[in-house]
């Protein structure tokens, strides 16, 4: 009868403990979003959502936890970028080299990209939210029911321009410089440009990120605590800020989001002066 007194009051210290610093941890990120919505934000942030694998065996977990994990952190993620105001948010979800794998994990991948995607297409806030949805990749490359879904949620939010999500799916950044300079070449074969009047502008142009009001992003985060950005954004990232955190994608949280944020805020932007 003690030893079981003696747990129960054990596990009541325990939630108490719990609650107070759940309570801080809410008090402090209120605070630490108050203090970044002062100062001028990212207009557009790029995350490299890195680290599922890696979460799941650190855990002891199946790898598959780990992608639903990482895609329910994804979904999470919309929420906070709204409540912080960023207007343009690009997400690297699949790479090109990705599509190698052709395993059973990858067919994990899609299943959960079709269910997420889906979701995404019925939700009311996206619209409310006025968010225009767009895949940047080949997405040739993908299975046709994801392709689908990819189509209808560009289709649905073709005119919005409150807000832009950009879902980088079988996309590598090489890969994005050879189609532009193929139809830079392709234009000027056809006489519509002349070699020399080639520019910054015209390369922008033929891009992937051509229908953002801001292609390049100001803020680059990759988690996991990889420090290579891996293809992604290789001509748009050219002066964004950098910053790679030791946190895995399933467990990124709002207030590391923010802290990077802020980070961002404390930076002088030279562009190369």
């Amino acid at each position: 009868m003690g030893l079981q007194t003696n747990i129960d009051r054990g596990g009541k210290a325990l939630m108490e403990t719990f609650l107070q610093l759940s309570r801080i941890y809410s008090l402090y990120e209120r605070h630490l979003e108050s203090e970044i919505v002062k100062q001028p934000l990212p207009s557009h942030v790029a995350i490299v959502l890195d680290g599922n694998r890696r979460w799941a065996k650190f855990n002891l977990f199946d790898v598959g936890i780990g992608h639903t994990h990482g895609a329910d952190k994804a979904e999470e993620l919309l929420n906070w970028i709204h409540d912080i105001g960023i207007k343009i948010t690009t997400l690297y979800v699949l790479s090109t080299e990705n599509l190698d794998r052709k395993d059973q994990e990858l067919e994990k991948i899609y299943g959960l990209l079709e269910v997420k995607l889906e979701r995404l297409l019925n939700d009311e806030r996206i619209h409310k939210r006025k968010m225009k949805i767009k895949a940047i990749g080949d997405a040739k490359l993908l299975p046709a029911k994801l392709q689908e879904i990819l189509t209808k949620l560009e289709e649905s939010t073709a005119e919005y321009d409150t807000m832009f999500l950009n879902i980088a799916i079988a996309y590598g950044g090489q890969k994005e410089l050879i189609d532009a300079v193929r139809k830079i070449a392709q234009m000027a074969k056809q006489g519509q440009i002349q070699v020399d009047e080639i520019d910054e502008k015209t390369i922008e142009s033929q891009l992937y990120t051509s229908h953002l009001p801001q292609p390049s992003p100001d803020l680059i985060l990759r988690t996991s605590g990889e420090k290579r950005l891996s293809g992604f954004l290789i001509w748009q990232s050219a002066y964004s800020e950098l910053m790679f955190m030791d946190v895995f994608w399933p467990e990124f949280r709002k207030i590391d989001l923010m802290r990077a944020i802020r980070t961002y805020q404390h930076r002088v932007r030279r562009y190369g002066k």
